[in-house]
């Protein structure tokens, strides 16, 4: 039996009275879970959570989360920390930090940076570094006392990695206009997560902020470093921090001591060096790093009787946007299975499953295998080559250059391998029925991908029904609890105008290799006798394995020498944590949705909308507007 509830060539009706309570059953765990992660995001009720846009200068604009505690009013205004997230990343993968700090008293403005997100672009190809990522912009609106719940001399900043630098920019840009002023400095505090480059002199020297920085021990991008590794106790841009706070007295300092602030609160001088034993992309989900950075502000922030750094909830928000995210993609299958059921133009989809062929042995067994093998193989060799491969087909957005020509770095490096390995896919599937000495019509009368015009256009309606209903039902949680379906590192966002836009440009080359994956699971890897969990986590680990390989290459070698196998290329490689997952539950999709129709195109058809639309909404983004 399925997850649908149909048993493999049985009628489409024959159990269509159960489907509505699988349904209803999912959508109750997307509202609940999102209610309590709501919950948790406002405190209970306690932190008031909306959405924002702020213009800035050039005619851009700035999408952010603005976290107002009820207690901070314009009798007692309490102090801002604005949160920039880095590359690739979006608000919502940095409500971890807003929602502790609000949970302390303290506003936070959590925005997206520009090109990310629902923030516009911008005219800068250094936006980080000349305009903090929106940051400049927000203290800026923030300093002119339009919110007068703000406490005016207590601004601050945090971002990890990119949008690290980003607050450090900011602090020197801030730093030299009070110098030119003779005033205090618009930011009181800022604290630097994941980004150590840019701890120059040069930098340095104008800031008139309390600093700390968190690195971590292990972090990817580390063979950057001065030293050339993570370990910042004697790290010349660790020294430089802490003795840009300490003036003369500093020049002696030839090794600090992690999570020891140095410096007086005087002229805001302290300063405070962490080192925690993590990786890069994991900082902003470790309750050690995100102690550090609660410690840092309660203090330079002066906030009294306040949940103490190790006081944590965020977690709990992550779980809840798992099981949304869960019950979301799970109730696509029940709705298919109802639409095939009750839309007589969807009905004449539905065919009766084929019946699976016998469990290979001997050398089919062992071409099985090696074709499974091959597959991956060349999936994890051909990764870093197709992601340098797309820098140079296209230029524009490799080098953050507005353009309407396939804007996304990062994605244009995943399309151009899933198209690769789609016709590598199709060419394994051709392969494996000549090992079997099958003709390629022969072995069923009725073949899995046959399929009239008309049938495959009523497909192509249904999949954008489901997409569509996935997005409406994600769209209308957001609007009511102002939370999206996201764990760790991977998040379905509410989208707008511009991602649709990209679907086409997009969407065909990675249909390639969702189509190949559809033929593969459901013609060459479903096998008669064989239970379904074990045909369906083969097939999972299949289309995952050659990405697991990269991965793994990638942190052996680091564990081994100190730096990781893919040092140009380590930001392609973190990628991977969020496209790995994906890469794993397609297969399961393609087959539970094969069974409702007897075809091979509902699965990818669908999934292929669902999962690109979700990388497109969470990716730098260099559009022209």
């Amino acid at each position: 039996m399925s997850i649908e509830g149909r048993p493999e060539g049985g009628a489409a009706g024959a159990r269509a009275a159960k489907v509505p309570g699988l349904l209803w059953c999912c959508l109750a765990v997307v509202l609940l879970a999102s209610w309590a992660g709501s919950l948790v995001q406002s405190s209970a009720g306690a932190v008031q959570v909306r959405g924002l846009v702020l213009p800035a200068r050039n005619g851009q604009w700035i999408a952010a989360d603005l976290f107002r505690p009820r207690t901070a009013t314009a009798d007692r205004p309490a102090p801002l920390v604005v949160v920039v997230p880095g590359f690739q990343r979006s608000k919502e993968t940095q409500a971890n930090i807003a929602l502790e700090l609000a949970r302390r008293g303290v506003v936070v403005i959590s925005l997206d940076p520009f090109a990310q997100g629902g923030s516009s672009a911008s005219l800068s190809t250094r936006a980080a570094t000349e305009e903090g990522y929106g940051l400049f912009a927000v203290i800026e609106y923030a300093a002119t006392g339009v919110l007068n719940y703000v406490d005016r001399s207590r601004l601050a900043a945090t971002g990890h990695s990119a949008g690290g630098n980003a607050a450090l920019q900011a602090a020197s840009h801030f730093g030299r206009e009070a110098e030119r002023a003779g005033s205090p400095s618009k930011l009181h505090a800022v604290f630097i997560s994941g980004y150590v480059l840019t701890l120059t002199e040069r930098t340095l020297r104008p800031v008139r902020s309390h600093l700390g920085v968190s690195y971590a021990l292990h972090d990817e991008g580390a063979y950057r470093n001065e030293l050339g590794h993570g370990d910042l106790r004697r790290a010349p841009e660790a020294l430089r921090a802490v003795r840009s706070g300490l003036g003369a007295a500093g020049r002696a300092l030839t090794e600090i001591e992690p999570g020891r602030f140095y410096g007086t609160e005087a002229e805001r001088r302290l300063r405070v060096i962490y080192n925690e034993p993590l990786l890069h992309p994991f900082q902003p989900y470790s309750v050690e790093a995100t102690a550090n950075q609660l410690e840092f502000f309660i203090r330079t922030l002066g906030l009294r009787d306040v949940p103490g750094p190790r006081d944590q909830v965020w977690y709990w928000k992550e779980l809840c946007g798992l099981l949304a995210l869960a019950a979301a993609l799970t109730a696509l299958v029940p709705l298919a299975r109802w639409l095939l059921t009750t839309v007589p133009a969807f009905a004449t989809l539905v065919r009766p499953v084929p019946p699976a062929p016998p469990l290979p042995s001997g050398t089919g067994r062992v071409a099985l295998w090696a074709l499974l093998v091959l597959g991956a193989v060349i999936a994890g060799v051909s990764y870093i080559p197709l992601a340098e491969l797309s820098q140079r087909l296209f230029p524009e957005a490799s080098g953050r250059t507005l353009t309407w020509f396939f804007p996304q770095r990062m994605n244009n490096a995943l399309m151009l391998w899933a198209f690769v390995n789609g016709l590598v896919g199709f060419a394994l599937f051709l392969l494996g029925r000549r090992l079997r000495g099958e003709r390629p019509a022969a072995g069923d009368a009725d073949p899995v991908w046959r399929v009239s015009r008309a049938e495959f256009g009523r497909t192509c309606v249904l999949a954008v029904t489901l997409w569509g209903a996935f997005f409406l039902l994600l769209a209308g949680v957001h609007a009511v609890f102002h939370v999206d379906y996201r764990f760790l590192f991977f998040g379905a966002r509410p989208i707008g105008p511009s991602i649709v836009a990209l679907l086409p440009m997009y969407a065909p080359a990675f249909l390639v290799f969702f189509l190949a994956n559809s033929l593969r699971v459901n013609a060459a890897l479903r096998f008669a006798g064989e239970p379904e969990w074990r045909s369906l986590l083969r097939a999972g680990l299949a289309n995952s394995l050659g990405l697991l390989l990269i991965l793994g290459v990638q942190y052996a070698t680091f564990a081994a020498t100190g730096t990781v196998r893919w040092t140009d290329g380590w930001l392609y490689v973190n990628l991977l944590f969020a496209v790995v997952p994906i890469m794993f539950v397609l297969p399961y999709f393609n087959r539970f949705l094969f069974r409702l129709t007897g075809r091979i195109y509902l699965g990818p058809l669908t999934m292929v909308l669902i999962f690109i639309t979700v990388l497109l909404s969470n990716t730098v983004c260099y559009l022209p507007f």
